[in-house]
């Protein structure tokens, strides 16, 4: 009962627990819900996501975000999607670990750039 109450924020465990209808699992442990809106059509619905671990945006399968954002009907536990052939699979956020990105020049990649060409001229204070 109490899964996910301290990675989710408190509303969202409240919303779950009293009007979330479950509607799925993905390979995460994600548990995905919705609360049908009286009288509204599907697009009007909402639907939101308990993340199993940490809220990592990342590890939302494609086909659970098309549902999220409202472009899909129906979930991926209703109706499986198929995969593009040119998918991979999804890589956690690198920001702010050792394996982030760091461009030429990056302070953090020793703050070294390539030289500049002739057509470059720093300004130095008089």
């Amino acid at each position: 009962m109490f899964d996910g109450l301290f990675t989710n924020s408190t509303y969202t465990m409240l919303r779950t627990w009293f009007g979330g209808q479950r509607v799925g699992t993905d390979q995460y442990g994600n548990r995905y819900y919705r609360r049908p809106r009286k009288g509204k059509g599907w697009r009007d619905e909402r639907r939101w996501v308990v993340f199993a671990r940490e809220a990592e945006p990342t590890e939302i399968p494609p086909g659970w975000v098309g549902w999220l954002h409202r472009r899909l009907e129906h979930a991926p536990s209703e109706q499986e999607l198929p995969a593009p052939r040119f998918e991979r699979e999804r890589m956690p956020s690198a920001t702010g670990t050792g394996l982030a990105y760091r461009p030429p020049g990056s302070v953090l990649r020793g703050g070294q750039r390539a030289p500049a060409t002739g057509d470059y001229e720093p300004w130095r204070p008089e």
